[in-house]
């Protein structure tokens, strides 16, 4: 494993990549000579913020007293997190992110990058039934492939996409699943909000109940955020594996 935890990339025209290890800190602003990463402008504060690298992850100090800061996850679907001017130690969970600086009218960034990924060992098995998952997806099912559908816009690099209507997904859907229909894809829609307990359940997936607003949406926020679905598993919507 490297010895480095974080890797910070400025952006264009300020150096070359800057490496941290566990418990060392890189400080960025507009002062040349005190800040290891400076950004050269008159928006940015002297001392603007300053990076601490913590093993597998990295913390975020606002020492800016008006500005917020804005933390973006670039992979994700629009997740971001708010520094506030003079909160310290804020913790980044993002393995890629953007930290992005207001600057008297223009937005300024650099990248940091956490590759590190520390796993517990696989130790000795605890007696007593195993832990359920949290969604029971079998990703060979119909369902799952209109789940990858409704994701599709938002994994592909458009975060914050709408979620595909039903009749955009039937047609995504037809190369592997030719029989699709409005009312096929619906019920799927239903069942997944059952499945992943976002509605009552009863007595079947269209089952009568209390409308749920934004099904297609709630469907798309979880996933997401749970990773239920991923780029790799949008292979399916080309392949024979979507259809059975």
């Amino acid at each position: 494993m490297s010895v480095y935890s974080v890797i910070v990339v400025p952006g264009a025209g300020h150096g070359e990549q800057l490496r941290l290890a566990p418990g060392e800190r890189l400080r960025f602003g507009r002062r040349a000579g005190s800040n290891d990463l400076v950004l050269a402008h008159e928006g940015v504060s002297r001392a603007a913020g300053e990076i601490t690298a913590q093993g597998a992850f990295w913390v975020l100090s606002n020492l800016s007293a008006h500005q917020t800061y804005a933390v973006e996850n670039p992979e994700g679907a629009g997740e971001h997190i708010k520094v506030a001017p003079g909160r310290l130690d804020a913790p980044v969970p993002f393995e890629f992110a953007r930290v992005v600086l207001p600057a008297a009218g223009e937005l300024l960034h650099f990248d940091v990058w956490a590759p590190r990924h520390d796993y517990a060992s696989a130790g000795p098995r605890a007696d007593g039934a195993t832990t359920r998952p949290a969604f029971g997806l079998d990703p060979t099912k119909r369902y799952f492939a209109v789940l990858a559908a409704l994701c599709e816009p938002r994994l592909r690099g458009a975060p914050h996409a709408p979620a595909p209507t039903v009749d955009q997904l039937t047609a995504r859907l037809a190369p592997i699943w030719p029989t699709a229909n409005r009312a096929a894809v619906q019920w799927n829609i239903d069942y997944l909000a059952i499945k992943l307990r976002l509605r009552p359940t009863g007595p079947g997936p269209a089952a009568p109940g209390p409308r749920l607003n934004g099904k297609k949406e709630s469907l798309v926020s979880l996933a997401l955020r749970f990773d239920l679905v991923r780029e790799d598993d949008l292979g399916i919507l080309a392949g024979a594996a979507g259809a059975r």
